[in-house]
């Protein structure tokens, strides 16, 4: 069969090379893009993320087909009549009278502006100073200003979200993950918790169990907990999830025991995990995508701390590693993604701007194989249909039309920077401040969480009060101290019939300032220690009883 004849092949015989293009990289945005020609996509324009790929996508092989998998909700979904008819409003003179879009004119806003930091200066303070004033006006494509303006922001979307967007999303992705498979494409999503909701209801019947993390994201397991799907809990250490344990329970799983068929999804935090802040190293990760090969498996990859990798921690009053010199080494740094080795399409990649812009916008993007992605948008369709216009139009005219991809690399690099430096105070903290032959710890590599362990067998009533008893008793001892800390219970998998051997808390380094972060973990020693009856409890020792003043969540 003869290649697409968008790829340039050299060479007219067959012992000669074919020239198939490079991965697209940050410098090579710009020039696709000029090859591209202008974006023009008004009101509801339909996208596709195959307009925006590189051609070096076009070489590989497709994904494998999910139809085996697809839940009957997800099979009986029909694309929507009326967001289908948007196709036709790219034709030139075409008068529409079909759908219920609104006249712009009748929108109440005319213009937006924000103040941004513009690269490399991102702090607060050179923000309000040198910062770049950002305007978006009602009319600006149509004035020539910009390639997206408020009458197409405020009006109706397509479920995929907007095509200004899912350019800067799949260049991004292609840049960062480049997936080994030909027909990957992005969606918008309202956030990763609201993708993770529809990707559960694409895969998984009432009755169902999704296997992940043994300490997982609370509100993943509360989302699926409504729709009658439970999650299975796999053993973990250090670097998350253990492949063999994984392996085990799909090995030797009892359908009729457990009242549920074999799983078929995995739930994964990989990088940064929430609650226990562990992230999976690179042979890790393969070791994992092995075992979901041989079992048959389809990961969710839900990646919010992704970008929240940070410099290694090299213990107290050592001298730092330096910092990435430049957004090539940054992305050489980071552990590589699933979908990066995805080689099958058995990966939805969940991505957001939550932890790396700001929660409230809202908005996040999934990456999968195009047979997905076009169920999730049918889901999409009579849902949340896309995120706000609003937040889309402020993030395209941030990291689109001023920062660029190479710009929002380094704001990436200063958030590397920042929460490395989070990182290291909490934990001097805790080597202050805790009683090392109580509580116990190993430093996070991403995210923004630690997790401590508690040796609760030295607790002076280990034989007679259950872990329940005693993590209660050390929690209300924190909140008497004046420090809000977070109970491991709250993240178990499994919630009914499971049985914790260890005890564990959960604290975060993302948002307390240093002093603050510094003083609650001084409160929570007092709180182990008082727990404990320890020396130190009540003023002596290394720990002193504090006066409860202003409280301190961690």
């Amino acid at each position: 069969m003869a290649p697409p004849t968008a790829i340039d092949i050299e060479g007219t015989t067959d012992t000669e090379a074919i020239v198939i293009p490079d991965p697209l990289t940050v410098n090579g945005v710009s020039a696709r893009r000029a090859k591209a020609g202008k974006l023009i996509a008004g009101t509801a324009a339909f996208t596709s993320s195959d307009f925006f790929k590189s051609q070096a996508s076009s070489w590989k092989p497709k994904a494998k087909r999910w139809d085996h998998y697809l839940s009957e909700e997800s099979r009986s979904r029909q694309p929507s009549s009326l967001k289908g008819a948007a196709k036709y409003l790219g034709k030139p003179g075409l008068i529409s009278l079909g759908g219920g879009l609104p006249c712009a004119e009748y929108f109440p806003i005319e213009e937006l502006t924000v103040k941004v930091p513009s690269p490399p200066h991102f702090s607060e303070r050179e923000t309000q100073e040198s910062g770049t004033v950002l305007s978006a006006r009602k009319y600006d494509v149509s004035e020539g200003n910009s390639a997206y303006d408020l009458s197409i922001a405020l009006n109706y979307g397509l479920g995929t979200g907007s095509a200004q967007m899912i350019r800067f999303v799949t260049e991004h992705t292609e840049i960062v993950c480049n997936p080994p498979y030909a027909d990957w494409h992005c969606a918008l999503t309202v956030g990763s918790t609201d993708g993770l909701e529809k990707a559960i209801r694409i895969f998984c019947e009432r009755g169902d169990y999704i296997l992940s993390e043994e300490y997982t994201f609370a509100s993943a397991v509360e989302t699926a907990l409504p729709l009658g799907i439970k999650f299975a809990g796999i053993k973990m250490d250090s670097e998350g999830l253990l492949p063999e344990a994984m392996d085990e329970m799909l090995t030797n799983w009892d359908a009729e025991a457990r009242g549920a068929r074999k799983p078929r999804v995995l739930y994964t935090v990989p990088s940064g995990q929430n609650p226990t802040g562990a992230t999976q190293s690179t042979p890790r990760r393969h070791a994992i995508y092995k075992v979901a090969q041989k079992h048959d498996i389809y990961i969710f990859e839900d990646e919010p701390y992704y970008f929240l990798q940070m410099q290694p921690y090299t213990g107290l009053d050592a001298p730092p590693v330096p910092p990435p010199a430049s957004n090539e080494q940054f992305l050489k740094a980071l552990i590589p993604t699933y979908l990066s080795m995805d080689t099958d399409g058995r990966v939805m990649r969940m991505d957001s701007f939550s932890k790396v812009i700001a929660p409230g916008t809202r908005v996040g993007w999934i990456t999968a194989s195009e047979q997905i992605i076009e169920r999730f948008v049918r889901h999409n369709e009579c849902s949340s249909q896309n995120p706000s216009g609003i937040s889309q139009i402020v993030l395209f005219k941030l990291l689109d039309e001023t920062w660029g991809h190479g710009g929002y690399l380094q704001w990436l690099i200063n958030l590397r920077l920042q929460y490395t430096q989070r990182r290291d105070v909490i934990l001097a903290a805790c080597e202050k401040y805790l009683p090392k032959n109580i509580v116990t710890w190993n430093p996070p590599a991403a995210g923004m969480f630690l997790w401590l362990k508690i040796n609760h067998h030295l607790h002076p009533a280990a034989s007679s009060k259950s872990l329940a008893e005693i993590e209660d008793e050390i929690f209300l001892a924190a909140i008497d101290q004046g420090v809000l800390i977070s109970r491991g219970s709250w993240f178990t998998a499994d919630r009914s019939g499971f049985k914790p051997t260890e005890l564990f808390f959960r604290a975060t380094f993302a948002a307390a300032s240093e002093e603050k972060m510094t003083e609650a973990i001084e409160r929570f020693g007092v709180a182990v220690r008082k727990s404990f009856v320890l020396e130190g409890a009540n003023g002596e020792g290394k720990g002193t009883w504090l006066h409860r003043g202003d409280d301190v969540t961690i």
